[in-house]
């Protein structure tokens, strides 16, 4: 039996140690070969580079125009992330503790949302209708309503695990509605909020196809959008544009990386008592 328990043991982690290689190959390519010359890069192999050219970092900087498109891909993140953290936050928390029919049909109304696919060509022409088409607002309009049904989705769930005592207690010494919340419930939901934010971060960090449809000036793109540009013209030289791709998966990987215990615990919290 021992024998047979270790064999499984060995074979699942041989499986798990190649699924991790397929998955990192990739991107140590990218990394070695975002410092070769021209000519190496080209030829895409795990060999290290002869030598470190850095100034191909610069050089992506400056002709891709990555400063700009930085700087609008956080404003697309972060504002539509803390905007739905918070309210999403607030909405939970009361459709969790007034539990009545209305309120569990505005539960499941606003979850449904997860499984509604985007009709962009609807959403242009409402966009286009309020004027807000090819703009900052309209794009962050549009990330914050399309991430609300997943966010209020794990909240909720997390929410069911903070005792109504702690309600009971604050309110008994005089907290108001508004303090009660930001006060006494907002820091315990620390886990699954961070969790929302960063799932959300990445999302929109990563979205390709919305900004696409919905941004029709050079100079409001997000990195995704510019390293498509970049790509475009700069497609002869791969050392430039794995040093683009670098730059542009770089925040997510640290943001990940940062939050990734409050992920973990965040998911499972409300996975288990949600």
């Amino acid at each position: 039996m021992k024998s047979k328990k270790q064999l499984t043991t060995l074979a699942k982690h041989i499986v798990a140690l190649f699924l991790c290689t397929l998955v990192i190959v990739p991107f140590i390519i990218i990394l070695l070969n975002s410092f070769k010359t021209s000519k190496e890069a080209a030829l895409m192999t795990l060999e290290l580079p002869k030598q470190l050219l850095f100034e191909n970092y610069a050089t992506v900087i400056e002709k891709g125009k990555l400063a700009q498109s930085f700087v609008n891909s956080l404003i697309y993140a972060i504002v539509p992330c803390a905007c739905v953290v918070i309210f999403c936050g607030m909405a939970s928390f009361t459709l969790s503790r007034r539990i009545t029919k209305l309120n569990k049909f505005i539960y499941m109304f606003m979850i449904l949302g997860i499984f509604v696919p985007v009709n962009y060509l609807a959403l242009i022409k409402i966009m286009k209708l309020f004027s807000i088409y090819g703009s900052r607002f309209g794009l962050i309009l549009f990330y914050i309503a399309n991430n609300i049904a997943f966010s209020i989705f794990i909240i909720y769930g997390f929410i069911h695990t903070v005792p109504r005592e702690v309600d009971e207690a604050a309110i008994i010494d005089g907290a108001n509605p508004l303090q009660l919340f930001f006060e006494v419930i907002f820091p315990l939901l620390k886990p699954v909020l961070v969790t929302a934010f960063i799932l959300m971060f990445m999302n929109i960090w990563s979205d390709f196809m919305t900004p696409l449809y919905l941004i029709n000036k050079t100079n409001l793109w997000p990195m995704n959008l510019a390293v498509y540009n970049f790509f475009g013209r700069e497609r002869a030289n791969w050392n430039l544009v794995f040093a683009d791709i670098v730059l542009t998966a770089l925040p997510v990987l640290i943001i990940y990386l940062i939050g990734q215990k409050q992920i973990i615990s965040g998911l499972t919290s409300g996975a288990v008592k949600g």
